[in-house]
């Protein structure tokens, strides 16, 4: 999207509001009544909360009275992250978390388990989850009566690199076969929705969590979303009975109505992301003609097609980003969720990936707005950058 002389390519930061959930959020600002109240006003915002529940189950291959309505990723993410849950009404608890080290910061900090409960885990140089080592921890683990919690994140918001969550859910379910419960398992499918199918049935996982500002939905609105009825973690927010009795607190009706016509356009242009795979792919070539020492994390295994994690050695990123940023370029280093610092990546880091190379790495990510006079302009500037800035590993063509 260029706006003026702006390009912006920070869509998994997050990705500009469709005019359609623009409007359903206006329409619903003029509504009168509380979804919880049963006179007709209140019906009328009820059936416009249901509305988009429906879509987010249509979105995730689940039923709508498992979908329930968050502040966001975060708090959904935090949320499934409960040492403690039942099972039809019965409580059990999980004994330990895996957890992989690339998840995003609100995964990596545990949720509700206690620090001494977590148990990271190794991934390879290109940011995948060691199944291997995550089959014998478990397998231990339940070997000595516990009950393991798992959860690894579907797309990575840095490096955009798919995880075998299918496969793992299915090795969980192998390894547990005929205890009741055997594992937990969690998806934070925020960067994965929109951008590749979500079926929580086919991963295996008993939750799943949803952002909607990363599709084209307004911020401050997220989803935890359940595999079954019968499980059920305790609420996060207590108090009222919204959502359900599983989330207190009145239902932002506007930016849960702009949530379902998000999903809804998503549901309508699923192929769009094909075409955001040929700007990638594109791009990627550019950037390294630009300079021949540019890597590219991840660049041969399964990744998001809006997702470019790239750097160039000796160029540091903090330096590079206000770079880009005068030229008129919006990108960022990483994850948008710390405060704004640019430092190491924690991602890169438990890729391998050298500290210093680490500490350069920028990310483009690509969405509904992009078009190929944004990233033909991106590398225009970015090859001037690079030829002022004369990183250490020049190669960059005349």
């Amino acid at each position: 999207m260029s706006k003026g002389s702006r390009t912006y390519l920070d869509h998994n930061a997050t990705t500009p509001l469709l005019p359609q959930a623009r409007e359903a959020m206006v329409d619903a600002l003029t509504m009168v009544g509380n979804a919880s109240s049963v006179h007709g006003e209140g019906r009328a915002v009820r059936a416009r909360i249901e509305s988009a529940r429906r879509a987010l189950a249509t979105a995730t291959g689940a039923l709508a009275r498992n979908a329930i309505f968050t502040s966001g990723g975060t708090e959904a993410n935090v949320t499934a992250l409960s040492p403690r849950f039942t099972i039809g009404g019965a409580e059990h608890r999980a004994t330990r978390a895996f957890i992989s080290s690339v998840e995003h910061a609100c995964v990596m900090a545990g949720g509700r388990f206690a620090p001494e409960d977590i148990t990271v885990l190794p991934v390879d140089g290109n940011g995948i989850v060691d199944l291997d080592r995550l089959k014998a921890l478990v397998a231990a683990e339940v070997e000595a009566g516990g009950l393991p919690f798992v959860s690894v994140m579907a797309a990575n918001n840095e490096t955009g690199v798919l995880q075998p969550v299918a496969e793992i859910g299915a090795s969980l379910r192998e390894m547990t076969e005929g205890r009741e419960p055997g594992f937990v398992f969690h998806v934070d499918a925020v960067q994965a929705l929109g951008r590749i199918p979500v079926d929580i049935t086919a991963w295996g996982c008993d939750m799943l969590t949803v952002s909607s500002h990363k599709i084209g939905g307004p911020q401050g609105v997220g989803a935890l979303v359940y595999a079954r009825e019968a499980f059920r973690v305790p609420p996060l927010v207590t108090g009222g009975g919204q959502e359900m009795r599983k989330r207190a607190g009145t239902e932002n009706t506007a930016g849960i109505a702009g949530f379902g016509a998000a999903l809804q356009v998503m549901a309508e242009n699923g192929e769009k992301y094909r075409d955001l795979a040929e700007l990638r792919d594109w791009l990627e070539e550019s950037l390294t003609h630009i300079n021949s020492h540019t890597v590219i994390f991840a660049r041969d295994v399964p990744r998001l097609a809006n997702t470019i994690s790239f750097a160039v050695p000796g160029m540091v990123a903090e330096t590079a980003l206000i770079a880009c940023d005068l030229a008129g370029a919006a990108l960022s280093s990483g994850s948008a969720c710390s405060s704004g610092k640019v430092t190491s990546s924690h991602v890169l880091d438990a890729m391998g990936v050298a500290g210093d190379l680490s500490r350069g790495a920028l990310r483009v990510s690509l969405g509904w707005t992009t078009t190929r006079e944004d990233v033909e302009r991106f590398a225009d500037l970015w090859q001037g950058i690079v030829q002022k800035m004369k990183p250490a590993s020049s190669g960059q063509a005349a």
